[in-house]
């Protein structure tokens, strides 16, 4: 019985990386595939990642998962669009379970008095593929204006949900000390860089 089961076992082995092969990717960098409409994030595959240096040494980084949001676009009016995604703070995410814990303290993102943050688009510059988007950025109980360098990764139907589902990257520089978030300056930096990969299905 043993036998049958282990070239059973080795079959699959084999066939698996071969079906992946045949497997086509849904998703291309083709803006003709974008449909208009209200689309959701998928907060599954949505990621925002900061970055800090710390004391001149090393980057640290961490991401916040879980967005929750509304992308309203047109491909005939790219510059309409309308992007307002909150971000559960309180869900931060990093290598270590300490600096987690310190991050997530009133030090830093003081996530048991302001637990989400939130980012609405205000403006929309189109160029091709690429977009500024400006909007406002609520931190800590502080609002400031953001700018967003995105640029659109795909498009197509998701295999798993059959929505209609967009793809975009982004990145942005803000000063933590706009959001009254100053501990450790200068040693730790004070400007933090920002990496978005985001995916919005349609609603």
């Amino acid at each position: 019985m043993r036998m049958p089961l282990i070239l059973a076992g080795a079959a699959l082995a084999v066939a698996a990386p071969l079906l992946a092969q045949q497997m086509p990717i849904p998703g291309t960098a083709d803006v003709s595939r974008v449909a208009a409409g209200t689309y959701k994030t998928d907060p599954a595959h949505t990621l925002i990642g900061w970055r800090v240096n710390h004391l001149g040494f090393n980057d640290y980084f961490g991401i916040f998962g879980d967005a929750d949001g509304t992308l309203v676009l047109d491909p005939k009016k790219p510059a309409a669009a309308k992007l307002d995604v909150t971000i559960p703070v309180s869900k931060l995410t990093t290598a270590s379970a300490g600096l987690t814990k310190h991050m997530m303290s009133k030090d830093f993102f003081n996530a048991e008095v302001t637990p989400t943050a939130r980012f609405t688009s205000t403006a929309v510059k189109v160029s091709g593929t690429r977009a500024t988007i400006t909007g406002n950025l609520t931190l800590n109980g502080v609002t400031k204006p953001v700018v967003l360098n995105a640029h659109f990764t795909g498009a197509g139907a998701n295999p798993m949900s059959k929505k209609p589902t967009i793809g975009f990257e982004a990145d942005a520089k803000i000063k933590r000390s706009d959001f009254n978030i100053a501990y450790g300056i200068p040693a730790v930096s004070d400007e933090v860089e920002l990496d978005i990969s985001a995916a919005f299905e349609q609603a």
